[in-house]
């Protein structure tokens, strides 16, 4: 018998969820990447809803990964250095809670990781300001439609990504370039 595979999930919030998707698609380990929303109030949100914020989700991802290729932390590390988490309920011009910046976690160990993260991260002073960042059990997770999956991969043209997924991409690869897939 073979090794069995262990496959761990991650679910992170941090503004547009096609941002957050862009980054995370490139990681080695990183398996696959939906779009879509948790931490709301009421079950199967519509979108137009959503981006009200008036029901309390925020766009997220939801990953699957291989923790022995890369780890949770790691990831952290990647969320953390590719938007901006002392932001209350904003990214750049995304504002509202549905775009608030937060760990779900899906274990005890990640939610004991997550804190140990932001706390070297306050310690170092990497960020100007504190870190607001919320650290909730992971809930429902509702996958966004399939116009919002992959977004980025297929409108690189278009000025959002061109303004704002682009820059993220670019602090990514040139921070992160041992994390990323190889070609």
């Amino acid at each position: 018998m073979g090794e069995e595979l262990r496959r761990e999930t991650a679910t992170f919030a941090g503004g547009c969820f096609w941002c957050t998707e862009a980054v995370f698609q490139r990681i080695e380990g990183v398996e696959e990447v939906i779009s879509g929303f948790t931490g709301g109030f009421i079950k199967n949100p519509p979108y137009r809803e959503i981006i009200t914020g008036r029901t309390g989700h925020a766009e997220a991802i939801q990953l699957k990964f291989d923790p022995k290729v890369v780890s949770y932390e790691d990831l952290l590390l990647i969320f953390f250095g590719t938007h901006n988490p002392t932001t209350l309920n904003r990214q750049q011009n995304d504002v509202g809670t549905q775009y608030r910046s937060a760990v779900f976690y899906h274990s005890q160990e990640q939610k004991e990781v997550t804190e140990r993260v932001i706390a070297m991260l306050e310690e170092k002073k990497v960020f100007e300001d504190k870190i607001v960042t919320e650290i909730k059990p992971a809930s429902d997770f509702y996958k966004a439609e399939e116009e919002h999956q992959d977004f980025y991969n297929r409108h690189r043209q278009q000025p959002y990504c061109q303004y704002i997924i682009d820059p993220k991409i670019k602090k990514l690869t040139t921070s992160f370039s041992d994390k990323l897939k190889k070609k």
